[in-house]
């Protein structure tokens, strides 16, 4: 008689009503992904900083995968400065990190400059990580805000934002 079949199937059975309780506990705490309304907002957020600034600006989020979920330019801003607001979300989100400091440190360090080259990596000011908790889920991209220190702190006014 073969008994481990029993044994088998309640040990799978208090598996699956152990789970079926922590599932709204894993839920809760899994960060929400970076959806458009939270995009519309982080855009308008970074235009009102840069408004102060006596900016107008391009704007780009790009979600947890690099693909942008929106991209805006005010129409007295350089068309070119679209595509460089996309790349610096890809790059902030790429590196994980802030352009303005990547930039910097890309150009100080050797070891670093090769970045630089890779062909969708914008190494200028303006893209910040967008985090919920420790949660990378997105990226936020300026430009055309009249230098990368203005672009930075227009990204980093809309970053700042999501955090509680």
């Amino acid at each position: 008689m073969n008994t481990s079949r029993p044994l088998h199937s309640w040990r799978c059975g208090l598996l699956a009503a152990l789970l079926v309780g922590l599932g709204p506990a894993v839920q809760a705490s899994a960060p929400n992904p970076l959806d458009l309304t939270t995009a519309e907002r982080l855009v308008q957020t970074a235009r009102q900083h840069c408004s102060a600034l006596g900016k107008d600006i391009a704007v780009a989020v790009v979600d947890a995968g690099g693909q942008a979920l929106l991209q805006s330019r005010a129409a007295s801003v350089g068309p070119h400065n679209l595509e460089a607001a996309r790349r610096k979300a890809f790059t902030s989100l790429s590196t994980r990190q802030p352009t303005l400091q990547l930039g910097r440190q890309a150009r100080s360090q050797p070891d670093t400059a090769g970045l630089q080259y890779l062909p969708e990596l914008l190494l200028l000011g303006g893209g910040q990580p967008l985090r919920q908790g420790d949660t990378l889920i997105g990226a936020i991209g300026v430009a055309g805000g009249g230098g990368p220190e203005n672009d930075d702190a227009c990204a980093l006014s809309a970053a700042r934002s999501l955090q509680p």
